[in-house]
């Protein structure tokens, strides 16, 4: 998922004093004094990772702000060429959905949280923060659970007046979504358009030269683990002509049916035009234009490449002073130069999948555009961008260490390729960059590396792919458990389900045999060239929840929703033949027979569907084994960290919501320290926890690292 850092523990044997002392909080079994000492080190990458919030400020041509979804807030005074965070420690969750400035005091920087380009993995927000000295504090401003937050908008002239875009829960139905006002600064909103309490509104516009005047596009929209609905009748482009005291749908022109996600915009030049892009079903979605401000449109083009994918993209951007200059973001930036009729993609742009623009009202020249690459700037209309190799916000899905002296750091990193960097940067070196390297594979999945060799790789690429990397060499060969094209397809007819995050492992015993795992567990034992299925289906194989991913509009089929898949799988280092699976429906499963016999042990009382995220064997004793699941996806967010001492035959909870770990902390990952039996790492979508006493009490291990999953 997207994490700013990656955490490697790694060998590591903390003794902590367990004397008394006065404390107000009675899960701190350590003196937090006592761990003053450790702190965390960012050894990279340093490259950008997602970014869907930007924002400038028009009289300082290079001051810039931009929002990551796993990172928090970043600032540039360099226009781009160095990035600072200025969100760590004063806002608790990293994933950022919208940055404003005020017009009028550039010193009144408003920021809603959570992403609403919602990936699969998409991390949550926590509502909306305000600070009054241009990013040095920060202060919560409420709306905890608005949940994804599109859009925010300040008054021209009054920065305490400013309108929010909330999508709402993600994960189900909730009341605080809709067009949120406040006029004094976030103390108090009034929720001034409230569709239903499963349609949020993710765009705003305000009229530049009449504020009252304000377009907003409603979008039902959820994530389910296997599927992304987008769209319903509800969904449409409301506007207000009193500062959004009332709202009323517009249709002239419009698309009738079925409206998905929707993008907004009014040009300054001529505020009586307005563009809106639409999700919409069959010829019905494109690009529309009113000049008559909304009265009536018209459509423009119905291209697709404009809105492809919609759920992910759909943004667009008025030229400030030219009112045929038109920008959609979408895999690529296009342009369009005359009204919106005809667009051109901007090839310059560093990285693909383009989410958001910012365009300086006094120099049209300056931008700054978010993508999955990161933030980048351009100060001449696009001809030339800021790099994005100066920000510490790769979204990494999984972290792997090998085995060699120093050891190095392996990840999948979104949107990008693997990455393997060093723990520690030689003295020699003047910058990670000259150390790191690709292991092959691609954005997305596990790694695993060979202990009697780490120049031997082995990296996954959207669930159904392998690659055998030599680093030395660069040769790569693809391997494919089972030769199928798993994407855009119809899970139901997939002959083996192979999740997009679809683990990889070498076995502790044998190198030689590498196992896979779709909803089957795979085994070879030739390092790959040929397989075997060594297990049934150890999912809950659901016909429901295995047709096409997406809709009612747009399918989608990247894997990230291939669901009823294994999602963890660990052979024991101590008894060969032991292997534990969990799958991203709910179960557990154990053979102690390499794979002849399967025993289903999930645990009683085990939530529905939760996906198991992570397995951990104990090396303490055999049977012994930790399990880290998350439920959010389904709307609940309780973190569920389970042991057993007896190959599954009992299990304990080890978090109750009360014992360290908040109730909205859902848990992603837990390990047990090799070399102390009881002491536990536990890893949530907030932050990082420790126990002493084997998961009966929890504390914060956070110290200087960044809030991020």
């Amino acid at each position: 998922m997207g994490v700013r850092i990656a955490v490697a523990l790694v060998g590591v044997s903390l003794t902590f004093p367990t004397t008394s002392y006065a404390q107000e909080d009675t899960n701190q079994l350590i003196d937090p004094s006592h761990l003053a000492a450790l702190s965390y080190r960012s050894v990279g990458p340093h490259r950008g990772g997602r970014v869907t919030a930007v924002a400038g400020v028009p009289d300082e041509p290079f001051l810039f702000y931009m929002g990551s979804t796993g990172g928090g807030v970043f600032k540039s005074a360099d226009a781009g060429t160095s990035w600072i965070n200025i969100s760590d420690g004063q806002i608790p969750v990293s994933s950022i959905g919208a940055i404003a400035v005020a017009p009028s005091d550039a010193n009144v920087v408003y920021v809603g949280t959570g992403s609403a380009e919602p990936r699969g993995n998409i991390s949550p927000g926590r509502g909306m923060y305000r600070s009054t000295d241009a990013g040095k504090s920060w202060s919560a401003i409420g709306l905890p659970e608005a949940g994804q937050i599109g859009r925010v908008v300040v008054h021209p002239d009054d920065p305490d007046v400013v309108f929010v875009a909330a999508l709402g829960s993600l994960f189900g139905r909730n009341e605080e979504r809709g067009v949120y006002r406040s006029a004094d600064g976030g103390q108090t909103w009034e929720n001034v358009l409230f569709v239903n309490d499963s349609t949020g509104v993710v765009d705003i516009a305000m009229n530049p030269a009449n504020p009252r005047i304000l377009y907003a596009t409603a979008w039902r929209a959820q994530r389910l683990p296997w599927t992304m609905i987008s769209g319903s009748m509800e969904g449409g482009l409301y506007r207000s002509k009193d500062g959004g005291e009332t709202w009323h749908q517009l249709r002239v022109g419009l698309p009738q049916g079925l409206w998905g996600k929707a993008g907004v915009t009014v040009s300054p030049a001529n505020p009586d035009r307005v563009w809106v892009i639409v999700e919409a079903e069959g010829e019905a979605g494109g690009v529309y234009r009113s000049d008559n401000g909304g009265d009536a449109f018209r459509q423009l083009t119905g291209d697709r490449q404009l809105w492809h994918r919609p759920w992910y993209y759909n943004r667009i951007t008025a030229d400030p002073q030219d009112e045929n200059t038109v920008w959609i973001n979408n895999v690529m930036l296009y342009k369009s130069v005359d009204g919106g009729t005809r667009f051109t993609p901007i090839p310059t742009v560093p990285h693909p999948d383009s989410h958001a623009l910012w365009i300086n009202p006094h120099d049209p020249d300056i931008m700054i555009e978010g993508d999955d690459g990161g933030a980048t700037v351009t100060l001449n209309g696009g001809r030339s961008w800021s790099p994005q190799r100066n920000q510490a916000t790769a979204e990494l899905y999984r972290v792997t260490v090998d085995d060699q002296f120093p050891y190095r750091l392996y990840g999948a990193q979104q949107d990008n390729s693997t990455v393997s960097v060093p723990s520690r940067i030689p003295g020699a070196m003047i910058s990670d960059f000259e150390q790191e390297y690709q292991v092959g594979g691609c954005e997305s999945g596990h790694i695993a590396v060979d202990p009697r060799d780490p120049n031997i790789v082995y990296a996954g690429c959207y669930g159904g792919s392998i690659s055998r990397y030599d680093v030395r060499t660069g040769q790569a060969r693809e391997i494919r458990t089972y030769p199928q094209n798993h994407l855009a397809q119809r899970m139901g007819d997939l002959r083996y389900r192979f999740q997009w995050n679809a683990p990889i492992r070498l076995s502790p015993h044998d190198p030689d045999v590498l196992y896979h795992t779709s909803n089957h567990v795979h085994r070879s034992t030739n390092a790959g060239q040929s397989w075997e299925v060594m297990s049934p289906d150890l999912t809950t194989n659901d016909p429901a929840h295995q047709g096409f991913a997406g809709g009612p509009i747009t399918a989608d089929g990247t894997g990230v929703e291939v669901y009823g898949t294994i999602f963890a799988l660990e052979e024991s280092p101590q008894e060969r033949g032991v292997i534990w699976t969990g799958s991203d429906d709910g179960l557990i499963h154990v053979t102690r027979d390499g794979g002849a016999t399967w025993l289903d042990v999930t645990p009683d009382g085990f939530p529905a569907g939760a996906t198991v995220n992570s397995i951990d064997i104990s090396p303490h004793a055999p049977g012994r084994v930790y399990v880290a699941a998350y439920r959010y996806r389904q709307g609940d967010e309780r973190p569920y960290l389970f042991r057993t001492n007896d190959y599954g035959s009992s299990w304990d909870l080890l978090t109750d919501g009360e014992n360290g770990i908040p109730v909205d902390h859902f848990t992603r990952v837990v390990r047990e320290d090799p070399v102390r039996r009881g002491l536990l790492y536990a890893g949530t979508e907030f932050g990082l926890y420790v126990s002493i006493d084997d998961g009966g009490h929890w504390q914060s291990l956070q110290r200087n690292l960044p809030v991020t999953p």
